[in-house]
């Protein structure tokens, strides 16, 4: 069931996460309201813990040392299933190589996940904690979308949302009340990202062809004879979706000439679906068809004007999933 495969969408979500809050600056300005400084915040990933520890000590607990502020630190602290965009799990699509359009790749749809993360700012000056909260929070309404490659394999972009879930305040003091170590803001997010499972070539997910041969033994009464019989999957649905027109006028269970807006894309031969209805179409003239009703197994109904019209193609036939009842082409 489990196979390998990283396609590091966490990893490139923490990243485009912290990217969006590294280019924070602050300036700092005289009487005459002159700059008299301009600094860059240092941004870093790790819990806020450890940094307040910083300004303590160093890594050998021995040391004393004087940790700058202003600065921040982001950590990603939590992953939680989004219910509210839940799709259908065994849906699949199909999609073409990033490193060659021609080839195809399967994969089933994308589950959706809530990544959480904080963001810790901690200074000194209650302005320099003023000047970055509103280079921040203005681009939160309370969401900022994020693009982010999560695919390489199809080439699979998504925008993110990363929505402001709140934002706590603290001073954290060393020795007496007096002397203020450390003005701490925290920022809570959530990022809505997804993840994909394997990509995978359709072509080597279904047998392409069985043939059967029999050959009558020498023994037999009968003359010596030679049967092969091959078979190729069919697909009985239109896997991707794929509407090309719709119907012009309403029809019964029984009618065999159907007529759509236009039938440019549809050819003689070819097995069309209306709602849970496979057509063979017959003959074509026009945007008038004659059609084989119940084709493939399925139940003829009666269909409504506008009803969408899917076109089975070969492309259908390379998404046919493991356990599908799919029909079979067969010839002797």
């Amino acid at each position: 069931m489990f196979e390998y495969f990283y396609h590091e969408i966490l990893r490139r979500t923490i990243v485009s996460f912290g990217s969006l809050f590294n280019n924070i600056t602050i300036k700092h300005t005289n009487d005459s309201d002159q700059t008299v400084s301009s600094l860059k915040v240092p941004l870093a990933y790790g819990p806020t813990q450890k940094f307040l520890a910083r300004l303590e000590q160093v890594a050998d607990l021995n040391k004393p040392v004087q940790m700058s502020l202003p600065r921040m630190s982001f950590e990603f602290n939590g992953l939680t299933y989004d219910t509210s965009r839940k799709v259908t799990t065994s849906q699949t699509f199909l999609s073409s190589s990033a490193s060659d359009s021609t080839k195809a790749r399967k994969a089933y749809m994308p589950v959706p996940y809530n990544m959480s993360f904080e963001l810790s700012i901690m200074t000194k000056l209650n302005d320099d904690m003023l000047q970055i909260i509103e280079q921040i929070i203005p681009y939160f309404q309370p969401a900022y979308t994020m693009t982010v490659d999560l695919v390489d394999a199809i080439g699979e972009k998504r925008d993110i949302p990363v929505v402001l879930e709140g934002i706590s305040m603290q001073d954290d003091y060393e020795g007496d009340f007096s002397t203020r170590r450390a003005l701490i803001y925290t920022l809570r997010f959530t990022a809505k990202t997804y993840l994909f499972g394997p990509i995978t070539d359709p072509s080597r997910d279904i047998i392409k062809k069985v043939s059967v041969s029999y050959i009558g033994g020498e023994q037999s009464p009968l003359s010596k004879r030679e049967v092969t019989y091959s078979t190729e999957p069919v697909a009985t649905k239109s896997y991707a979706n794929n509407i090309v027109t719709s119907l012009s006028e309403d029809i019964t269970n029984i009618d065999t000439v159907i007529t759509v807006d236009d039938a440019s894309s549809i050819s003689k031969g070819g097995v069309i679906v209306i709602g849970e209805e496979n057509f063979r179409v017959a003959l074509k003239s026009g945007n008038k068809l004659t059609v084989e009703r119940a084709y493939q197994d399925t139940k003829s109904s009666n269909h409504v004007k506008g009803s969408d019209i899917k076109l089975i193609t070969n492309a259908d036939a390379l998404l046919i999933e493991f356990g599908d009842d799919f029909g079979f082409s067969g010839s002797f």
